[in-house]
């Protein structure tokens, strides 16, 4: 466990003092492509502004924005979706309505294909899945911000909810659910996704059946954050692209692997004996018993 959780906050390393650095922080900025100028997760006017946290010596992406840097996500994405030379621009924060015009959720990019008359002629989405984070990380975070010179160094690590990347969380609780509802409609729509990921989540997920990227449906953009060092900033980096069909990588995603049935039954075997124990306790002699023996 490294002695501090935090790797970035509004965009920098915490060790970094550079004036932008401390101009970002000074005025809560997102340098990232938010929608707005300012940093605006968890809430606009207190935002948590870290990026990402420490797993070992990993940096790994906690907020969405994050992927956003250079827009290489969006180049890469569109690479899978348009021919060459294509025309496309990048929309976010789109909705998407189910056949009742019910809200199905946002789709964080679309990406759009236009003609010379500015026409639409094909679009693509991605979504962008940060990591879950368990613990609290709002307490070191706040506590670096109250005088980052001096705290750049802070030992955190026997504080109680040290935050940690929650890896099961983000695939249970939000790429699945996202895969089902709002991948179920554009796959019926026949149009393709990407998803992008960091690196450290991609690799907790199962196995997933690759295919050609002529016969994909899905384009998983893996990235990474690679530290340079001459100016002290994580730069987004792609590490690989799987491409796969949309129902076998669900399947993989949302079916667990089953363990055997005799397991099952001898962990339920260990807790009925210990309730039964805890039930009726053998008996025990009395004080008065063994006085009068």
């Amino acid at each position: 466990m490294p002695k501090q959780p935090l790797a970035e906050v509004f965009g920098f390393p915490i060790d970094n003092l550079t004036p932008e650095a401390q101009r970002y922080r000074k005025n809560r900025l997102c340098p990232y492509n938010n929608r707005v100028p300012s940093c605006t997760k968890d809430k606009a006017s207190d935002p948590l502004g870290v990026c990402s946290v420490y797993e070992g010596e990993v940096a790994t992406i906690t907020c969405p924005v994050r992927f956003r840097q250079d827009w290489l996500v969006a180049e890469d994405a569109s690479q899978f979706f348009f021919p060459a030379h294509t025309h496309w621009t990048s929309l976010t924060e789109v909705r998407l309505n189910d056949k009742n015009g019910q809200s199905a959720g946002n789709i964080d990019v679309v990406l759009v294909a236009y003609d010379e008359r500015g026409s639409v002629i094909d679009f693509g989405t991605l979504e962008v899945q940060a990591v879950y984070i368990s613990g609290n990380v709002r307490r070191p975070f706040a506590f670096y911000m109250e005088d980052p010179p001096s705290r750049l160094g802070m030992d955190w690590s026997g504080h109680s909810l040290y935050p940690r990347p929650d890896y099961l969380s983000s695939s249970r609780k939000r790429l699945a659910p996202q895969m089902l509802y709002k991948g179920g409609i554009l796959h019926a729509w026949r149009k393709k996704q990407a998803v992008a990921l960091h690196r450290t989540f991609f690799e907790t997920l199962p196995t997933l059946p690759e295919v050609s990227v002529g016969d994909a449906e899905i384009a998983w953009l893996v990235y990474d954050l690679a530290l340079d060092v001459t100016q002290n900033r994580w730069r987004l980096t792609r590490h690989k692209t799987v491409y796969t069909r949309f129902e076998a990588a669900l399947r993989r995603i949302t079916v667990p692997e089953i363990g055997p049935l005799s397991a099952f039954l001898e962990h339920l075997q260990m807790r009925l004996d210990a309730k039964l124990d805890a039930e009726n306790p053998p008996d025990a002699p009395t004080l008065n018993d063994l006085s009068e023996s």
